[in-house]
């Protein structure tokens, strides 16, 4: 493990095992900071910004990468190696996986087709995708900013919490099957879909029917259904549940609202209802969360 302190925030490095680390940084400064980490092209990339924002620069300050909070980058390049120099935003957290592409074609050798870049056609050519950090993904990011374990296990509990981290990264719809679908060739109704995401995020606290979603953006009752499955990878209301205890995960780290504050503000008429969605969501109760989160 190395860890540098920079002023008012930190890098840490963490090694996970041969050929996988986490990269950790964190900027508590009202000025943008400065990191670099020598990477070659033998090696894949995962950054998260959980916080803030970052820019990355590559070719001598030729060409500049923003990544916003609550996304995340992947970076893969065969050709040539890619250094990590990254700017960190004031009032920035970053979390980073460096993985060696052999061990992770060692991770998913069974499942090469399924992951884009693992088949042939993406064998000797560069592959960066940018994507909006999931509920089930900010959770275990925030698990891994924040822990105080025995250090008997906590190389364990990293471990584990990295592989998760990496399971729920790749369990996203086949984005080639949604292209070739017929129905979302109509950009019309792809813009359907996403009005009726925003409305029911909007209206999240009285979120209206199905059949009133989709009288309200002109498709049928059918078409939506499979339409935002396809685009979000859920059901409508599944979508909207993950949303919802996503935004009450985050009021309850402010410390700003009690828990019948929260489960008001998403939706919920009793402290009770709210509990039991946000136990069946994260496996505990928000009170319980919140002692974790401050040990």
């Amino acid at each position: 493990m190395e860890q540098k302190n920079i002023a008012e925030g930190s890098f840490k490095e963490i090694y996970i095992e041969h050929g996988f680390s986490i990269l950790k940084v964190q900027n508590e400064s009202s000025e943008i900071q400065r990191f670099s980490k020598k990477i070659d092209r033998s090696y894949l990339q995962f950054h998260f910004c959980t916080k803030g924002g970052a820019k990355f620069v590559f070719n001598q300050g030729n060409y500049a990468l923003d990544l916003p909070a609550e996304q995340s980058l992947l970076l893969y390049n065969t050709q040539i190696d890619l250094p990590l120099n990254c700017e960190l935003q004031p009032n920035s957290w970053m979390l980073s996986l460096v993985m060696s592409i052999q061990k992770f074609h060692s991770l998913f050798s069974l499942q090469a087709e399924y992951i884009p870049f693992l088949s042939e056609d993406f064998k000797d050519k560069k592959y960066y995708t940018q994507e909006l950090i999931t509920p089930p993904i900010a959770v275990v990011l925030s698990q891994l900013m924040n822990y105080n374990l025995h250090p008997n296990i906590t190389d364990l509990y990293l471990k584990g919490k990295v592989y998760e981290l990496i399971a729920l990264y790749f369990n996203r719809v086949d984005n080639t099957a949604a292209e070739q679908c017929p129905f979302l060739v109509d950009e019309e109704n792809v813009k359907r879909i996403r009005r009726a995401k925003e409305i029911i995020l909007e209206r999240m606290a009285e979120p209206p029917t199905l059949q009133a979603l989709s009288d309200e953006i002109g498709l049928s009752l059918k078409k939506l259904k499979q339409g935002f499955k396809q685009i979000y990878g859920d059901t409508v209301y599944s979508f909207l549940f993950d949303h919802k205890m996503e935004m009450a995960r985050k009021m309850l780290e402010t410390n700003q609202y009690n828990v019948n504050e929260v489960g008001l503000k998403v939706g919920y008429s009793t402290s009770s209802h709210f509990i039991a969605a946000f136990k069946k969501k994260y496996g505990t109760t928000p009170k319980k969360y919140l002692m974790a989160q401050s040990q």
